[in-house]
């Protein structure tokens, strides 16, 4: 597998991410380590995770597994979600972000975080605290880079607006959700991250498991995250969701190809994407991700894949001056 920059950090990172947040959850230790260890065969050092997957027990079997291996990883986690349900236990304010990474590193037994990613925007607090406790880690040493997930793309350039003019550590790594019917990122978000040198890792490469061939226009499982969990229910409830789902993993297998990899290969194929982050509940589900990097999408097909999903409307909304 590949290793590329993330961003202008001059770090190297596989060209896949692998996500955690099934440790603890739908996966059990042994399984995870067995994801873990399939991982690291293949040439991934970069895992993802977050405080609040499981309640922490994703951090937890994470820094077991990499125990002996830390100084060849880089690792990500999260702060703003509140695990302890208190009125100070979740937000982006210095006070909880100095007592969340502290669990964090508790939890991961490290000493470091390499990527420290604020998981969403809070609209309580003021930018400018939360790049300055930021910064204060990276002094500290005890995270590396700061970086933002779920954010606008005004709210992350107000950010390293702030963070030029305070000569403080900036954002260096963007995670949003990318998918071929979650294409919103595609107007701002993915051109800023080109324009700023930042790195880009994408969640949900497989729409919480509509991309993968289970569901079409007349296919909808009884059981599942699109079924079972009402975040996601609501996330992709439009029927033309599933009119996409069809057409691509009809084209997919057409190609001879698997649609999971297809759908990761197409996310990877954008050219601000540092590395899109995979999961899996188990080593078989795994697989057909992995396989993504094999893929070669070219421009030609990239655009065939693209047409089944509608392109977002420009940030001016001038339709007329839309690139085609």
């Amino acid at each position: 597998m590949k290793h590329v920059l993330l961003g202008r950090t001059g770090v190297r990172v596989s060209e896949l991410c692998f996500g955690t947040m099934t440790f603890g959850g739908p996966a059990d230790e042994a399984e995870s380590q067995r994801m873990f260890n399939r991982c690291l065969d293949v040439g991934i050092n970069f895992f993802d995770c977050a405080n609040v997957y499981n309640g922490g027990v994703s951090e937890e079997i994470l820094g077991r597994l990499m125990a002996g291996k830390r100084d060849d990883l880089v690792i990500t986690s999260k702060v703003f979600g509140n695990m302890s349900g208190k009125p100070n236990g979740g937000g982006l304010s210095r006070r909880h972000i100095v007592r969340a990474v502290e669990d964090s590193l508790r939890r991961l037994d490290t000493d470091r975080i390499d990527l420290y990613f604020v998981h969403q925007m809070d609209a309580d607090t003021p930018v400018e605290e939360t790049i300055r406790a930021l910064d204060d880690l990276v002094t500290a040493g005890k995270i590396l880079y700061p970086a933002v997930s779920n954010w606008a793309s005004w709210q992350i350039m107000k950010a390293l607006g702030i963070a030029e003019r305070e000569l403080l550590a900036r954002f260096e790594c963007i995670q949003p959700m990318y998918n071929l019917v979650k294409r919103q990122v595609e107007v701002e978000v993915l051109p800023l991250a080109l324009s700023e040198q930042m790195g880009v890792i994408p969640y949900s490469p497989l729409g919480a498991g509509l991309l993968t061939g289970k569901y079409g226009r007349k296919d909808r499982p009884d059981s599942g995250r699109l079924q079972e969990n009402p975040m996601y229910v609501r996330r992709y409830s439009l029927d033309w969701y599933y009119d996409t789902a069809e057409d691509f993993v009809t084209y997919a297998r057409g190609k001879g190809y698997s649609p999971v990899s297809l759908a990761v290969a197409w996310v990877l194929s954008h050219p601000a994407v540092t590395a899109p982050i995979i999961g899996a509940r188990n080593l078989a589900q795994l697989e057909p991700s992995l396989d993504a990097v094999n893929i070669p999408v070219s421009p030609a097909m990239r655009a065939e894949i693209s047409a089944f999903s509608p392109t977002p409307a420009p940030a001016t909304d001038r339709l007329e001056e839309q690139v085609k």
